[in-house]
C-alpha cells in the first residue's frame, strides 16, 4: 500500500513538470568592445608636375604628359604617386609657379630658363635634346630682292625678331648684332622711323609672321633659329633669301627644378631623365615631348652658363618697345 502511494505521487509530479510552462531562453550579450577592422589608409596626392608656358595648353599637354607619367613611375621611392603638366600663360607666371613649388620641373631655352632660375632660385640640372639637337644659334637673313648682303648693312634699316624672352628669336641675334658694333632701337611697328647710326627692331611673335614680313619687304631682315631655316622653311622659300649672319650656339633647352624640391629627389629626377632613352617606354615618351634625351652638360654647368649670363648682361642696355 506504501509502494502504491509513493509510486503515485512521483506520477503526478512528472505530469505536473511537464505541462508547467517553460521560460523563453534569454539571448547571451557580448559586452566586448568589438576591435576596429582594418581600413584602407587614405592615399596623399604627390604629383610631380611639369611646366611650361603657351598660349596652347592642349597641344602642351599633349606632347608632355607621357614624360610626366614616366617621372611618376620611375619615382615611386620618393612618394611620387603621380605626373601632371601645368602650362602658365607668361614668363611672370611660370615664376612664381616654380618659386612655390606648384611646378616641379621647366624646359625651355637657357635665356628664359636662365632668367627664371635667377629669379627664383632654380637649379639648372641637364640640357635637353629638342628636336634631336643638342645646340642651336639663330639665323639673321634678309630677302635677296633687299640688296643686302651683310650685317653692316642693317643700320638705318627694321629687323623682325621674334620675342622678348626668345634665346634665338632675340639675345642670340641682339648680342650679335652689338657685338657687330650696331646699336639696336625697339620700334613699336615696322612703320616707325630708324635712325641711320641705329637698327630698328619689332617682335613679330611668330616664325611664321617674320618670313612674310621680310618677304613682303615689311621689313629689310629677320631672325629664326636654324633649325628653322634650314629644316622647316621650304626650300623654295629659302632660296629667295641670303643668309646675312649665324649666331654663337647655345644649349637647345635646359631643364630647372623648383628651389622647393629636396635634393635627393633632384638627384632621382636627374638620374630618371638620363636614362629615359635606354627602355622603351621612355623612347616612346621622348617621341611625343620631341626630344631625342637628355644629359648633363660636358662643360659643366657653370661654364655652359656663364656665356648666358655674360648675353644677358649685354641686351639689358637695348631699349625695348614701349
Amino acid at each position: 500500500m506504501k509502494t502504491r502511494f509513493i509510486f503515485t505521487c512521483i506520477l503526478i509530479l512528472l505530469v505536473s513538470s511537464a505541462c508547467a510552462p517553460q521560460a523563453t531562453p534569454q539571448p547571451v550579450v557580448n559586452t566586448e568592445i568589438p576591435a576596429p577592422t582594418a581600413t584602407t589608409a587614405a592615399i596623399v596626392e604627390n604629383p610631380i608636375v611639369l611646366g611650361d608656358i603657351s598660349d596652347d595648353p592642349a597641344e602642351v599637354i599633349e606632347g608632355a604628359q607621357p614624360v610626366a607619367d614616366y617621372l611618376a613611375s620611375q619615382l615611386k621611392d620618393y612618394g611620387i604617386t603621380s605626373g601632371q603638366v601645368r602650362v602658365a600663360s607668361s614668363i611672370e607666371e611660370m615664376t612664381e609657379l616654380l618659386r612655390s613649388g606648384e611646378v616641379d620641373l621647366y624646359f625651355d631655352s637657357t635665356y628664359p630658363a636662365t632668367l627664371i632660375s635667377d629669379e627664383t632660385g632654380a637649379q639648372i640640372i641637364l640640357r635637353r635634346w629638342k628636336f634631336g639637337v643638342e645646340k642651336y644659334n639663330a639665323v639673321i637673313f634678309a630677302s635677296k630682292d633687299s640688296g643686302i648682303t651683310s650685317v653692316d648693312q642693317l643700320a638705318g634699316h627694321i629687323v623682325v625678331m621674334d620675342a622678348p624672352y626668345s634665346t634665338s628669336g632675340y639675345l642670340l641675334p641682339a648680342v650679335h648684332l652689338m657685338e657687330n658694333g650696331l646699336m639696336l632701337s625697339g620700334k613699336k611697328d615696322y612703320n616707325q622711323p630708324v635712325a641711320s647710326d641705329e637698327v630698328g627692331f619689332v617682335f613679330s611673335y611668330d616664325d611664321e609672321n617674320t618670313l612674310q614680313w621680310v618677304l613682303n619687304g615689311f621689313a629689310s631682315a629677320g631672325v629664326v633659329d636654324d633649325y628653322r631655316f634650314d629644316v622647316a622653311f621650304p626650300a623654295d622659300v629659302t632660296a629667295n633669301l641670303v643668309v646675312l649672319a649665324r649666331t654663337e650656339t647655345t644649349p637647345r633647352q635646359i631643364v630647372i627644378a623648383s628651389p622647393t624640391l629636396d635634393q635627393p629627389l633632384v638627384e632621382a629626377i636627374k638620374t630618371a631623365l638620363i636614362g629615359m632613352d635606354e627602355s622603351e617606354t621612355g623612347q616612346v615618351a621622348l617621341e611625343s615631348f620631341l626630344t631625342t634625351k637628355f644629359d648633363e652638360f660636358p662643360e659643366g654647368i657653370d661654364v655652359a652658363i656663364k656665356r648666358m649670363r655674360e648675353m644677358m648682361e649685354i641686351v639689358q642696355s637695348i631699349q625695348l618697345p614701349e
